[in-house]
């Protein structure tokens, strides 16, 4: 727009100049004529000196306004990529939080289980401590039940008492008569074999846990197995 602008002026310029030399050439003579001739050319040439001069200023001015419109952009898309850059930080970030929060939750739930699992251990030691006294107790009393009811104990897999009954049926006296008792998750007497079997072993199953005396319970199977001999006899 500027190169059109100087360019008319140039135009009009000239065509003043064509305008002012006729009317010189009409009043002066040919002296007066060369010498204004030679100062037209030197106009002319001191107008062409300058137009270049401002032609190679306003391209300098354009390469300059290109130039200044290339670094705007690419100021413009550094910043688009600045804006993109903390955006996807600012996702790191919530990521980050987020796992340092399943982190915690998930600490928090191991010493939960942890703790649990000790309480568990406590238990299952107790109840392990309770059940081997009582297996114990039943061995110290072996010889009593030996002496007075013919009774063999055996200690069996699984922490298991077999009691093997002999002198019970008269007609074949070295006979056995067996039963295996253990003890439950619970911690209660729970019969697991019993040869022969007798109907009543549940009732004395039940009657031992409520009254945990275990002498009355060995002694009511012997009886019971007794009986057992006689009515298959009769």
């Amino acid at each position: 727009m500027a190169n059109v602008k100087i360019e008319d002026e140039i135009i009009l310029f000239e065509k003043e100049m064509k305008d002012f030399w006729t009317k010189i050439k009409s009043i002066y003579g040919t002296e007066q004529i060369s010498q204004t001739l030679a100062l037209r050319d030197s106009c002319k040439e001191s107008i062409k000196a300058l137009s270049e001069k401002w032609s190679k200023k306003l391209k300098e001015g354009d390469l300059m306004i290109d130039k200044i419109q290339e670094y705007s952009n690419e100021i413009l898309l550094q910043s688009q990529r600045i804006s993109e850059n903390q955006e996807h930080l600012t996702e790191i970030k919530s990521n980050l939080n987020q796992e340092q929060e399943q982190k915690k939750d998930l600490t928090e739930s191991i010493q939960e289980l942890k703790e649990e699992l000790m309480k568990k251990k406590e238990i299952i030691s107790s109840k392990n401590k309770a059940t081997k006294e009582r297996v114990e107790r039943l061995c110290k009393s072996k010889v009593l039940f030996e002496e007075r009811l013919g009774l063999e104990i055996r200690r069996i897999h699984n922490e298991q008492l077999q009691f093997i009954f002999r002198h019970v049926d008269h007609k074949d006296p070295d006979k056995p008569y067996v039963f295996t008792l253990s003890i439950n998750e619970q911690g209660d007497y729970e019969v697991t074999s019993c040869t022969p079997p007798l109907d009543c072993i549940a009732e004395f199953q039940l009657k031992v846990r409520e009254t945990n005396n275990f002498s009355a319970f060995v002694a009511n199977i012997r009886k019971a197995f007794t009986a057992l001999t006689y009515k298959q006899s009769a």
